[in-house]
This record gives structure tokens, C-alpha cells and sequence, in this order.
């Protein structure tokens, strides 16, 4: 069976419209609404929307990562990167991600991330 097909309009815009989104926790200060994941793969797409100051702990990237900063701002040990901007994260990297002032992104794993140790 083929699943239904998602359409988000206006994503550019989404800090205006945020919450008509069906968010889900997912870390203190940050929720989750998630797109899709692969049938026979790990992989997965979402949205991530985090509360002014909330932040993820220092974690490793076995697969590839693509972070687009669609409304505020996020940082990590390389920068801050304000919306508009995409990076990605090889397998391999690591970093710890904040906001200080909030933002949703749309994040794209290629495998799940392996939290540090030392942050829980």
C-alpha cells in the first residue's frame, strides 16, 4: 500500500502557521511532527520546532544529516545558522545543536543518531 500523500503549504512561512501542526514531544524543549520514514530503511523526514533555549546533547551521525533552518535560528560547535540556511552533517560528525530564541527546521536522517554518553 502506498501512503497518502503530504502536502505542506506555505513552508517558508511555517513560524506564522506553527501551530496548526499535530506536534509530538521528542527532548525537553523540542518537539517532533514527523513526515516520513523508509519502508526498508532507518531513513526519516521531519520537522523539529524548539523552544527558545532548548537544545539537543552532543550527539554522533552514523549516516548523513540535512538541516534546513525554515524560521528563526539553531546552533552548534560550527555556527549559527539563521533561516534559509541548509548543512549537512556527513556520517561521522558530531555536535551538540541549541536555540537560543527558537526556530523550526526540516531535518532529514539518513540513520538514527547515537546520543554521547557523557550528555545522557
Amino acid at each position: 500500500m502506498i501512503p497518502s500523500q503530504t502536502i505542506l503549504a506555505d513552508l517558508f512561512n511555517i513560524g506564522q502557521h506553527q501551530d496548526q501542526l499535530p506536534w509530538q514531544p521528542f527532548r525537553p524543549g523540542v518537539e517532533i511532527y514527523p513526515l516520513c520514514q523508509g519502508q526498508d530503511t532507518p531513513a526519516q523526514l521531519a520537522l523539529l520546532r524548539y523552544q527558545p533555549g532548548a537544545s539537543v546533547p552532543r550527539h554522533r551521525h552514523p549516516g548523513f544529516e540535512h538541516i534546513l533552518v525554515l524560521w528563526g535560528a539553531q546552533e552548534d560547535d560550527h555556527g549559527r545558522y539563521s533561516a534559509g540556511t541548509l548543512t549537512i552533517n556527513p556520517p561521522g560528525s558530531q555536535h551538540q545543536v541549541a536555540s537560543p530564541e527558537g526556530c523550526i527546521v526540516l531535518i532529514g536522517w539518513e540513520k538514527p543518531v547515537e546520543i554521547s554518553s557523557m550528555d545522557g
